[in-house]
């Protein structure tokens, strides 16, 4: 917008330098409620409207650092949004491979085959609908998961080592677990069947936990942008006051101004947020990309356990760029309410 376009100047006589809905300047100067201020010569209204500078500079250098500090708060933001479907996403894959599975353990009796009861909970849990497969432990396999905490190369012989059977599940079809705790302790008082609900409302603790501070830390850094924008546009209209003044004296009106700055400073922030928004997803892609390539060493089967392989798919790179676009909206508000409330104090 340049000057010389003017914004509601069919008024102008009317107001002749009124704000509207407000008493004149000379009753208030006669009120004692503001100072007299001179209003500006035609020579200088003439050349304040035939400057052809927008009214909001958008290439300054005050520009360009409010377009850095909006990329900056973006590329955060959208990377605390990307972290949260991360662990969102990982959260629901392991829940659902962790309920998939069910375990029944065997504690060896002194009076009693462990073999043979190993067997009948195995047949009974097989026999259970929607159980898709019992698996029995061995005891040399049983004996090798003690090794993380007792270590390797003892003689376990003379240790009552509990035997494991692994139940897969069908998630389709999930079988009465309930039912088969009460059949196995009354047929195999020995066994114990845990369907690792313990461990599952855990882990989507922890999951809900690390989600509500990602979404935490989004809005705080959306706050921060607010609040950037907010002094920058205060700033911007303290350097433009003469301009804003001669607009009103022409009839331009605060809504029209407001608009203007609105514009200007949603541009900027659309600017800002792509930057900010593509570097957070080029760091995405890239860690999907290194995850992808250490896949098969011990390190990056640690990192895949611990983060999955950096994968948050379309719906994660969606959340990302509405992210961005949520900065360069709260951008065009704060600005918007900034001017607002700036011309509603001025006098």
């Amino acid at each position: 917008m340049t000057l010389a376009q003017g914004g509601g100047r069919d008024d102008g006589a009317r107001r002749g330098g009124m704000r509207q809905g407000g008493d004149s300047p000379a009753a208030q100067r006669d009120s004692g409620r503001i100072e007299r201020r001179p209003l500006p010569g035609r020579a200088t209204i003439a050349r304040l409207l035939a400057r052809e500078t927008p009214l909001v500079p958008v290439d300054s250098a005050a520009a360009r650092a409010l377009v850095a500090v909006i990329a900056i708060l973006t590329f955060l933001a959208a990377l605390c949004a990307g972290a949260a479907e991360l662990v969102a996403t990982n959260s629901a894959q392991w829940r659902a491979a962790v309920g998939s599975e069910a375990t029944i353990q065997i504690r060896p009796q002194p009076q009693g085959d462990t073999e043979a009861l190993v067997a009948q909970a195995a047949a009974m849990a097989r026999e259970t609908p929607g159980v898709l497969a019992a698996e029995p432990f061995s005891l040399g396999q049983s004996e090798r998961l003690l090794e993380p905490w007792l270590g390797s190369g003892l003689d376990l012989a003379e240790l009552p080592v509990p035997r494991l059977i692994e139940l897969r599940l069908d998630p389709q079809s999930p079988p009465d677990l309930a039912d088969l705790r009460t059949r196995l302790r009354e047929a195999v008082p020995a066994a114990s069947l845990d369907d690792h609900a313990q461990w599952l409302a855990r882990l989507s603790n922890m999951a809900q936990t690390i989600v509500a501070v990602g979404v935490a830390l989004v809005l705080l850094v959306l706050i921060a942008t607010g609040l950037a924008v907010a002094f920058a546009t205060r700033g911007a209209m303290a350097g433009n006051r003469g301009i804003v003044e001669v607009l009103h004296y022409v009839g331009a009106h605060d809504a029209y101004i407001a608009r203007e700055f609105r514009r200007r400073f949603l541009r900027l922030g659309l600017e800002g947020g792509a930057i900010g928004g593509i570097a957070a997803i080029a760091v995405f892609v890239a860690l999907g990309w290194i995850s992808a390539s250490w896949r098969a060493s011990p390190a990056g089967d640690q990192l895949e356990a611990l983060f999955g392989a950096f994968e948050i798919g379309t719906r994660g790179y969606l959340v990302m760029a509405g992210t961005a676009l949520v900065a360069a909206l709260v951008t065009a508000a704060m600005s918007d309410l900034s001017v607002r409330r700036f011309l509603a104090k001025s006098p």
